[in-house]
């Protein structure tokens, strides 16, 4: 559903009132809404709390731009989960990561800028993904009797995945990276149990119960790790 520009994704549960929330990393906005209500009356009850959905959406947005770092010795990024503070170490030779317990070290050459830092940090995310990806993927089409034919990892503003019910083209955001593997696995499922249901309704939460019972705790985890850098006191 969209309503005056934004879009919201709609719950429909066994419960007696409305509720919205808007979660990080981008703002998206989510409505578990009693089964009884209509579509008219749901989009109504948006547009009622459009004022305050903004002003949440302004400040997450506005808290993700003030936290960029400059990827220097001091700073804290995520690694499937856990908080690492990251360790510059300029020298001559290619640019890599490396984990060392606690640390997330980069090995640099000496006059590096912070966007090519940025740079390294996103393509080793992706190598990341690309690890763990294809033995999570057959899993679940092992398990659901699907088949993925293409998978993309990318940068996403509002989702942590999406597919093409058409194609089954699957697409993840480089951001899961961060989170805990259970997080990944989870978009894994959601995104694939896609291919049998379109939207989230009854059928698609009865799916995704049957396969994975805990995946309402797994999504409320996600939606609230902390997403940006962090700067550790010395």
């Amino acid at each position: 559903m969209t309503v005056r520009g934004i879009d919201i994704d709609v719950i429909h549960k066994e419960i007696k009132h409305l509720h919205i929330g808007v979660y990080p990393p981008a703002g998206r906005v989510r409505v578990a809404a009693p089964e009884r209500l209509e579509d008219d009356q749901i989009r109504l009850a948006v547009v009622q709390r459009l004022p305050w959905i903004r002003r949440q959406r302004k400040e997450l947005q506005d808290a993700a731009r003030q936290s960029t770092r400059e990827m220097v010795t001091g700073e804290t990024h995520y690694v499937w989960g856990a908080r690492k503070r990251l360790r510059v170490v300029a020298r001559p030779g290619r640019a890599h990561f490396e984990v060392e317990g606690t640390r997330l070290v980069l090995y640099v050459a000496p006059g590096s800028t912070a966007e090519e830092r940025r740079t390294y940090l996103e393509r080793w995310y992706r190598a990341q993904l690309r690890e763990k990806l294809p033995t999570l993927l057959s899993e679940w089409e092992n398990r659901l009797g699907v088949s993925v034919p293409k998978w993309t990892i990318r940068r996403m503003k509002t989702k942590w995945g999406s597919c093409n019910r058409e194609s089954h083209a699957v697409w993840f955001n480089v951001e899961l990276a961060k989170k805990d593997p259970a997080s990944l696995e989870y978009i894994v499922a959601h995104e694939l149990t896609h291919y049998f249901e379109r939207g989230h309704g009854e059928a698609f939460t009865k799916r995704m119960d049957q396969h994975m019972p805990d995946w309402r705790k797994r999504r409320d985890e996600l939606n609230g790790m902390p997403l940006a850098e962090e700067r550790w006191e010395s």
